[in-house]
C-alpha cells in the first residue's frame, strides 16, 4: 500500500500511514553511535567500530530529513538518541535547528553530561528528557555500565529538572538477577524526586548476543512489585503523551507522579507503533527490530538541492514506510536478532 494515492506530488503529501494503517508520526534521530558507557545490554566492553566521521550525517543533513517528515507527512515528535548523544559536539545548535519545527522535541541519554549541557539543551529548544539509569547501588551500576559515574548521572537528573525540562523521566532495564530487587527503590527515588520511572523489559539487543528469555522481568511483575509498596491506581491506565507509546503509565493512588512499564516482549504493542528511525550514518529504520534499512544519505548526497532533494527525500521514506512489517517475534522460532546493537540502532 502507498503512503499516498498515485499520481500525487509527495510535496503536497499528507499523513504517512503504512500497510497495516498506522500513522507514522515519531521520528528518532540517532546523532551518533558513539558512547561513553558500555552498558552490558547494549555494547561490548571493547572491540566497538566506531562510523567514521565523514560517513555520519552532519546536523544539516539530519534537520533535513527531520524537516520532510514533519513538513511533508505531519510528524508531531522528535526524539534525539545516540549511542550517548550528549558526546557529540556541539549539540544544542541541532536542537536549535529542529526546535522551530514546533513538534514535541525529546532526547534520551544517560544523563552524565547534563550538569554540563542541560540548561543549554533547554535554552536551544529541547523539551524533555529521559535519562537512563538502572541502578541505585555503586557497585550494581558500575557492573552494569562499566563506569562509576552514578553521582554524576544524578546531578544530570537534577540539573534537567532545574533546566526547566518537563517531564523529566528516568528509564530502567530491568534484569532478571541483575536489579529487579531495585524496582521499588527506583520507584521511590522517581517519587521523591519528582520524576516519572519508566521499567522497560530486556530486549535481545545485547551486543555480545547474550539474552535469554528467563532474562525478561515481565512488566506485569514489576507493577505488582510497586504497587505492593505504592498502591496504583489501575482504573486510570493511560499511556506517556496521550497517544501511542512505548510506556503504559499507570497513577500512583497518592496523587505522588506516575510509573510507567515498556513491555516490549511480553506485551508488544506493534499494533499501535508510529515510530521509524534514523541511524547516526542516515540509516532509515522502521522498526528497532528491523533486518534491513533504508539508505538516505546516499539521497542526501546526491547532488540534488532545494524541493528536488526534499521530494527525494520523501520518496524514499514513503518507499521504506511501505515495507514497515507487522511486528517483531521476540520470544519465538521465526525471531531473527538485527544484526546491530542498540547503540548502533539508536533507542
Amino acid at each position: 500500500m502507498r503512503a499516498y494515492p498515485d499520481g500525487v506530488n509527495p510535496s503536497a503529501a499528507g499523513p504517512l500511514v503504512d500497510s497495516f494503517g498506522r500513522r507514522v508520526k515519531d521520528l528518532r534521530i540517532s546523532v551518533t553511535d558513539r558512547c561513553n558507557f558500555r552498558c552490558t545490554y547494549c555494547m561490548p566492553e571493547e572491540g566497538m567500530q566506531w562510523l567514521p566521521r565523514d560517513e555520519v550525517l552532519t546536523y544539516e543533513e539530519l534537520a533535513r530529513i527531520a524537516t520532510v517528515c514533519v513538513r511533508r507527512f505531519g510528524f508531531e515528535a522528535i526524539r534525539i538518541t545516540g549511542g550517548e548523544p550528549t558526546v557529540r559536539a556541539h549539540l544544542p545548535r541541532l536542537v536549535g535547528m529542529l526546535a522551530p519545527l514546533g513538534v514535541d522535541l525529546a532526547m534520551t541519554t544517560n544523563g552524565v553530561r547534563l550538569p554540563q549541557l542541560a540548561h543549554d539543551l533547554a535554552s536551544a529548544g529541547l523539551r524533555r528528557v529521559n535519562v537512563s539509569l538502572d541502578s541505585l547501588r555503586p557497585e550494581v551500576f558500575r557492573s552494569l555500565t562499566r563506569r562509576d559515574e552514578l553521582p554524576r548521572v544524578l546531578a544530570g537528573i537534577d540539573a534537567a529538572i532545574d533546566a526547566g525540562l518537563d517531564p523529566v523521566k528516568v528509564n530502567c532495564v530491568v534484569m532478571r538477577g541483575v536489579n529487579e530487587d531495585e524496582v521499588v527503590d527506583l520507584a521511590a527515588f522517581g517519587r521523591d524526586r519528582g520524576v516519572g520511572m519508566r521499567f522497560i523489559e530486556f530486549m535481545p539487543l545485547d551486543a555480545d548476543g547474550s539474552w535469554r528469555l528467563d532474562d525478561v522481568v515481565p512488566a506485569a511483575e514489576i507493577l505488582e512489585r510497586v504497587d505492593a509498596v505504592f498502591p496504583l491506581d489501575r482504573s486510570a491506565r493511560g499511556v506517556d503523551g496521550g497517544s501511542p507509546e512505548p510506556a503504559t503509565t499507570f497513577p500512583y493512588a497518592d496523587g505522588r507522579g506516575d510509573v510507567g512499564v515498556i513491555a516490549s516482549v511480553t506485551q508488544p504493542f506493534c499494533g499501535d507503533c508510529d515510530r521509524v528511525r534514523v541511524t547516526a550514518e542516515g540509516g532509515f529504520r522502521t522498526c528497532l527490530f528491523a533486518l534491513e534499512e533504508h539508505d538516505l544519505r546516499d539521497v542526501l548526497r546526491s547532488g540534488l538541492e532545494g524541493d528536488a532533494l526534499d521530494d527525494a527525500l520523501a520518496r524514499a521514506v514513503e518507499a521504506a514506510v511501505a515495507t514497515k512489517w507487522a511486528g517483531h517475534s521476540i520470544g519465538r522460532v521465526e525471531f531473527v536478532r538485527p544484526k546491530r546493537s542498540m547503540s548502533q540502532i539508536g533507542g
